[in-house]
């Protein structure tokens, strides 16, 4: 009888095994050489909050490393905007690149970065710009996230302007969106 169910005991264990092998390599997150792609919902503010509007988001991006990732990105935005003479529609879109570090490899991943790239559209100066992000990436599924980001970009038309927009001429971008790694 003790042999009995000790051999029942280790046949368990023993088909447990594969489970368990399976389970430890699943990761969550990205590997090098993966990519990725996100797709989220945006909205922006002046740097002092007074006006704003919101629009869609895309990204896609190559991962460098397990931890570093570059891409590009594709905004288009909407604003309407009612005032005491004016009660127009605007429409405008930016295009940038941008390179992140995301920190830690478990489910919650923040990261910071920089983009760079243009504006364009009504109501808004065409320009170059800058900007710095900081984010979250949350896991729900090994290779599914959810993504929260901010943006601080500032605009310039030359080099000479870059360092003076920083504090004078810049805008808060917020977005909220849901990407896959493949």
């Amino acid at each position: 009888m003790i042999k009995l169910n000790t051999a029942a005991i280790t046949l368990c264990l023993l088909g447990a095994l594969p489970m368990s092998v399976a389970a430890q390599s699943s990761s969550v997150g990205p590997n090098q050489g993966d990519r990725e792609f996100s797709l989220s919902g945006t909205g922006s503010s002046d740097r002092n909050l007074d006006s704003g509007s919101f629009g869609v988001s895309g990204d896609l991006g190559w991962y460098l490393s397990d931890n570093l990732v570059a891409g590009a990105r594709q905004s288009i935005n909407y604003a309407s905007i009612e005032g005491a003479d004016i009660e127009d529609d605007y429409w405008n879109g930016s295009t940038r690149g941008y390179l992140n570090y995301q920190f830690l490899d478990n489910r919650a991943r923040p990261f910071v970065g920089g983009s760079l790239g243009g504006i364009y559209g009504d109501g808004v100066k065409d320009s170059a710009f800058a900007g710095l992000e900081t984010g979250l990436k949350y896991y729900v599924r090994p290779k599914t996230y959810f993504i929260g980001r901010v943006e601080y970009q500032f605009f310039f038309s030359d080099s000479d302007e870059a360092s003076d927009a920083f504090q004078d001429d810049g805008a808060w971008a917020y977005t909220v969106g849901l990407g896959y790694n493949f």
